[in-house]
């Protein structure tokens, strides 16, 4: 079980990616296409912003646990809680292999 504080980090990474997104993707924008004066300008403007704002900070974890690692991204939840839950038939569809 992650500490709470780790997991309120993250909860805090993803609210500030989702405010700057637009003003990020605007200013990649114009780092791409725009004349030498603009880019200059948008890449000053994108180190400015928020070292959190950026997506790739973020971090994958199980929603129940907080575990960063077997993190299974169709499920949203690590490789032991899925294992857990399909034995148990908690996971529609789910079952354990057997041949």
């Amino acid at each position: 079980m992650a500490k709470e504080s780790i997991k309120a980090r993250e909860r805090k990474r993803e609210r500030m990616v989702a405010k700057y997104a637009a003003k990020r993707a605007a200013l990649k924008e114009i780092v791409r296409k725009g004349e030498p004066e603009e880019v200059e300008k948008a890449v000053i403007a994108l180190q400015k912003l928020p070292k959190n704002a950026c997506p790739i900070r973020k971090h994958n974890r199980c929603q129940l646990t907080g575990r960063p690692k077997g993190y299974m991204r169709q499920f949203g939840i690590s490789r032991i809680n899925f294992r857990e839950m399909a034995v148990n038939g908690l996971i529609p569809g789910v079952k354990k292999a057997s041949w």
